[in-house]
């Protein structure tokens, strides 16, 4: 993970001990590349779009994303999927690039 550590999330999702400490991670990880997909920036341009280092919003947009995760772990069938909330979508929508990053002039 490289904005996002273990202990954040656990305390985020009030998760105590290390049993799932592994799947955690998981879902951190994936939960960045997750923001890092739906920004079409890399992490490098979130680090200087926040002065320095990854934006508050793009933090929390990642807690989201990785307590969704674990909460929704593996849905039954597809009444049971849901969407991530809508918070997600406005934490994010400000670091979007409107351009496509991989058109060249």
């Amino acid at each position: 993970m490289k904005w996002l550590t273990l202990q954040l999330i656990k305390q985020n999702s009030r998760i105590d001990g290390n049993e799932e400490d592994d799947i955690l991670k998981l879902y951190g990880n994936s939960a960045e590349q997750q923001v890092l997909n739906d920004t079409a920036r890399t992490y490098e341009e979130l680090v200087e779009l926040g002065g320095g280092e990854v934006p508050v919003d793009i933090v929390h947009a990642s807690l989201m994303l990785a307590d969704f995760a674990y909460q929704q772990r593996s849905p039954a069938d597809r009444l049971q999927w849901y969407q991530v909330p809508y918070t997600y979508d406005k934490l994010i929508r400000p670091y979007m690039r409107l351009a496509d990053r991989h058109k060249t002039e």
